[in-house]
């Protein structure tokens, strides 16, 4: 005599109308580099990260922890980096730049910053105009809020990886719930500082922060998109 299994509900059916959904979240959402100063409800955000959280990680260790600001917290944290960053004060970052950028990669980066400059009437070659430009990462661009994003030290590169898989669900979470956000590396550069002023312990890394809020959307940080390379450029199929 075999035994036999209840079975089992049969996945939800699939069609063309959910990956569109999330395809124009894609296409739509980009980095805004200029907010309005009001902020986000808490209950927003919460669904945001509440969002996020379903995030997939390894052996389902979720190792991000975000601490975000809002209201003074936010403008303290804006006047101590802006601080370190115009005076040069030498960066600690938790994990290592990139060593080079070569190539169709460095390509890629100029022709990303040159899109900005043009936007915003930069004339190429203009040193200090690029350096004032840099210098607005550590005033957030004006967000009203900050997350900082964190992975326990002891979880390595994987604990990293999974921070990065979260960070694409908050961003487009956010986009969904009609809130803009920016990923910022550099405001990694002040890993030890963020550390400080928002008493992380030390068994938290920094992977990098999302600034959001309301995008002024009438400025002109926020009238280009960047391109995206196609699929062959990226994609190689092994089919022997």
């Amino acid at each position: 005599m075999h035994s036999t299994r209840p079975e089992e509900p049969p996945a939800r059916a699939r069609n063309s109308s959910d990956l569109e959904v999330v395809r124009r979240l894609l296409d739509e959402r980009y980095s805004c580099r200029a907010f309005r100063s009001e902020s986000v409800p808490r209950d927003v955000i919460e669904k945001i990260l509440t969002s996020a959280q379903r995030t997939a990680s390894w052996c389902n260790s979720q190792s991000w922890r975000v601490t975000i600001t809002e209201g003074e917290g936010t403008e303290r944290l804006r006047r101590i980096l802006y601080e370190h960053a115009s005076n040069e004060e030498p960066q600690e970052p938790d994990f290592v730049f990139p060593r080079e950028y070569r190539g169709v990669y460095l390509d890629r980066r100029r022709e990303s910053g040159f899109q900005l400059y043009s936007a915003l009437g930069i004339e190429r070659g203009d040193k200090p105009a690029y350096i004032r430009q840099m210098l607005q990462n550590f005033r957030l661009f004006g967000a009203p809020h900050v997350a900082i994003i964190t992975t326990d030290e002891a979880l390595g590169v994987y604990g990293t990886i999974d921070c990065g898989c979260y960070v694409s669900n908050f961003l487009l979470a956010a986009h969904a719930s009609g809130v803009a956000t920016i990923p910022q590396a550099a405001l990694s550069s002040y890993a030890k500082v963020i550390r400080r002023e928002l008493s992380l312990g030390e068994d938290r890394k920094m992977v990098c922060a999302i600034s959001f809020g309301y995008a002024d959307e009438g400025h002109p940080a926020n009238s280009y998109r960047t391109n995206r390379a196609p699929l062959a450029d990226s994609v190689r199929w092994v089919t022997v």
